[in-house]
């Protein structure tokens, strides 16, 4: 395992836990490394070692910058290598080895929750046998992976930011608002709850609800005349309630 982060951290848990042995841990920060070796009474090293333990398949959890400069790690000459990035591409790797692919956890991940949340994988390889070796490994530890091109594979990524990165920096914001007004954001979980219950039942087009899609003028100027004194919560406010007016027809 190349890096000692969160995506890092979970893929050696999810990987262990499904009968598969973590060999070794390499880290810029050899103190993560350590501590995530030692979980699992792997070996440490640092990236610029030119050997690697031997292993059957080398995976790169690193920041997506590094794959931009993967000759710099020139231990995985010649290995299996699979790097576990949204947006790049799988021929990134293509100047260290004949056999490549990608594992990508279509997942928030982070070493601090106490449970492994599902976990889908979105997959690719160089040749169709590489493809193949890396399908029977991801289905050892997920009951979702997905053949995924490097297109289809970047529109997963910005969608997964849409559902997830974006919708958390609203509750964050929602979170603060509240505080400044207070009233207690724990009373808006019931709501949150039940919007993410309807996800798995009906689409979201045709369960939005609220004063944009009613083009309920009176409580939108009510609500923004409201939010005046925070022009950023106002202008996202603008911003939503306009897309939700044009991708419901109202304007």
């Amino acid at each position: 395992m190349l890096g000692s982060g969160n995506a890092a951290t979970v893929l050696c848990e999810l990987i262990a836990n499904a009968g598969h042995e973590i060999i070794q841990v390499a880290s810029r920060d050899e103190e993560h490394a350590k501590q995530l070796a030692a979980t699992y009474k792997a070996n440490t090293a640092s990236l610029k070692v030119e050997h690697f333990d031997e292993a059957d398949i080398y995976i790169i959890a690193l920041h997506d910058a590094a794959l931009d400069h993967i000759e710099n790690i020139p231990a995985l000459n010649g290995k299996f290598v699979i790097h576990t990035a949204g947006r790049i591409s799988v021929n990134a790797l293509k100047s260290c080895s004949d056999t490549y692919g990608v594992l990508y956890p279509l997942q928030s991940l982070s070493r601090y929750i106490d449970h492994i949340p599902e976990v889908p994988f979105l997959i690719d390889g160089n040749s169709q046998e590489v493809l193949q070796r890396i399908l029977d490994f991801a289905k050892t530890f997920s009951s979702k992976v997905i053949v995924a091109n490097d297109t289809e594979r970047l529109n997963y990524h910005i969608s997964a930011v849409f559902v997830n990165n974006f919708t958390n920096h609203l509750y964050a914001m929602v979170e603060l608002f509240c505080g400044k007004e207070a009233i207690d954001f724990n009373n808006l979980q019931p709501l949150i709850n039940e919007t993410s219950e309807r996800l798995g039942k009906i689409s979201p087009f045709l369960t939005q609800t609220g004063p944009a899609i009613r083009n309920d003028t009176f409580t939108l100027n009510r609500h923004l005349e409201a939010l005046s004194g925070d022009p950023e919560m106002k202008y996202l406010y603008l911003k939503l309630t306009e897309s939700i007016m044009k991708i419901h027809g109202m304007r």
